[in-house]
């Protein structure tokens, strides 16, 4: 398992020789692990460490176990939070309870007990996010803005998704130019807690270097030739809500040390001001260059990597999921026909695949624009032709040119049944169809009822 994807478990407590002992029960059940000897401690890792389970003492130097679980759930609400206390403070821990808590366990304890705990605060935390995950996708035909794919690496993405949407926590997501990356940024702030705050997005390669600081930060009114009035910067923009910086690695080595004392220090100084600006932003970066390296030789800072690469989101190349091809396009071609104001009713299989065999460098967008080219360029209301560019190397076979059309709803039926095959024909439970489309059973065996799948197709 991805460590982005483990469970996140904070251990607060002043006792060293609890925290150790909690973290190493942790530890052994997979969990990703971090301590605080303080409420106040505990607090300021919150947003960067978004923890999952938070196992806390009672009595705690000045801020009390219960006045962190009161904070802690206004800033994550769906972190499981369980009280550790004495004998003779059982009665505060029924109270805390009542306030949000999971549940309480008695010092000292015996080792089994407290990983029966955790196992159970992470089942929770588990089917909450899977039952809110499996809503979102049931609740949009776009799945997470737009963010389509039943591949395992797209379901990763998605729950990465899911994970991140409530928290406050930096994110960095790398990967090829068309594979996404600004659909995801967009997923996490619309779907979250945030969703009613400005999401402003920058595109760091097109900003003008004479210009990036005064775009970034804002100035005054006679800051240099051209500033007739004072302007707000696009970190003022985004106060409150999330900016995205959208190819992070164009920016220059100046500009780099600039930004980073912003994130460090909260404020901007706009340009030709001596007064600092408070901001308050969720910082989303995005790159398609290997920062790692980058860093090795020179060109990237490490601090300024380390502050954004809190929690990585590689997205994978289209090449790498090519099993999601057939339903992207049924999307697309879904989504542009209507815009443009086309009836599309069938597509080939011979434009299928071809889909499939060519190696798209320019990944998902490259796919969206040659689907909305070949529907304006379509005179009737099936796609039989697409203008792919060479080369379209592959060692599939050519299909026939004399290959049947295929509806939307046919391509659908045949992707739901290609699913259902590979689960040896179990639709539903564990391991089941509905469990890898992401999709509930009663809305799987809607669509089966619907496309016509009914049960000899499953045994085939």
């Amino acid at each position: 398992m991805s460590d982005d994807l483990k469970v996140r478990l904070l251990v607060v407590d002043d006792e060293q020789s609890i925290r150790k002992l909690c973290m190493t029960i942790g530890n052994t059940l997979g969990y990703s692990c971090t301590e605080a000897e303080s409420a106040e401690a505990a607090l300021a890792k919150l947003d960067a460490d978004a923890p999952d389970l938070i196992l806390t003492d009672l009595k705690l130097p000045t801020l009390s176990g219960v006045e962190l679980l009161k904070q802690a759930k206004m800033i994550l609400p769906r972190a499981e939070i369980a009280i550790m206390t004495g004998h003779g403070s059982i009665e505060s821990a029924v109270d805390a309870m009542k306030l949000g808590a999971y549940d309480y366990i008695e010092k000292p304890f015996r080792v089994e007990k407290m990983r029966l705990l955790l196992q159970r605060m992470a089942e929770k935390v588990r089917l909450v996010t899977e039952n809110e995950f499996l809503r979102e996708r049931v609740s949009t035909e776009d799945n997470l803005d737009g963010i389509i794919g039943t591949s395992a690496n797209i379901q990763d993405v998605l729950r990465m998704v899911s994970r991140l949407k409530d928290t406050r926590t930096p994110v960095l997501i790398s990967g090829e130019s068309g594979t996404g990356k600004e659909l995801v940024a967009r997923a996490i702030h619309f779907r979250g807690a945030l969703a009613k705050t400005p999401f402003v997005a920058v595109d760091c390669g097109s900003l003008v270097p004479t210009l990036m600081e005064s775009e970034l930060f804002g100035y005054e009114k006679g800051a240099f030739t051209g500033a007739i009035k004072t302007k707000a910067g696009l970190f003022q923009a985004a106060n409150g809500g999330t900016i995205f910086l959208d190819e992070i690695g164009e920016l220059p080595l100046e500009m780099q040390a600039k930004l980073l004392r912003v994130l460090q220090e909260k404020e901007v100084r706009p340009v030709g001001s001596n007064e600092k600006v408070p901001v308050d932003v969720r910082v989303i970066a995005a790159t398609n260059r290997d920062l790692e390296k980058e860093v090795s030789e020179g060109r990237f800072r490490s601090d300024l990597y380390y502050r954004l690469n809190v929690f990585p989101i590689p997205l994978p190349p289209l090449r790498e999921h090519k099993e999601d091809i057939p339903i992207l396009a049924s999307h697309f071609i879904n989504k542009l026909a209507k815009k443009i104001g086309r009836k599309i009713e069938a597509v080939s299989d011979k434009v299928i695949h071809e889909l499939i065999r060519y190696d798209w460098p320019g990944n998902i967008r490259e796919m969206e624009h040659l689907i909305e080219r070949s529907i304006l360029l379509t005179t009737g209301t099936t796609i039989s032709h697409i203008d792919l560019p060479s080369p379209r190397a592959t060692s599939l076979s050519t299909p026939s040119a004399n290959v049947p059309l295929k509806t939307i709803d046919e391509i659908e039926r045949d992707h739901i049944l290609a699913i259902i095959k590979y689960c040896s024909g179990r639709a539903s439970g564990p391991g089941g169809a509905a469990e890898i489309l992401g999709v509930p059973n009663s809305t799987l065996h809607s669509k089966m009822k619907r496309l016509g799948i009914i049960k000899k197709h499953i045994s085939e």
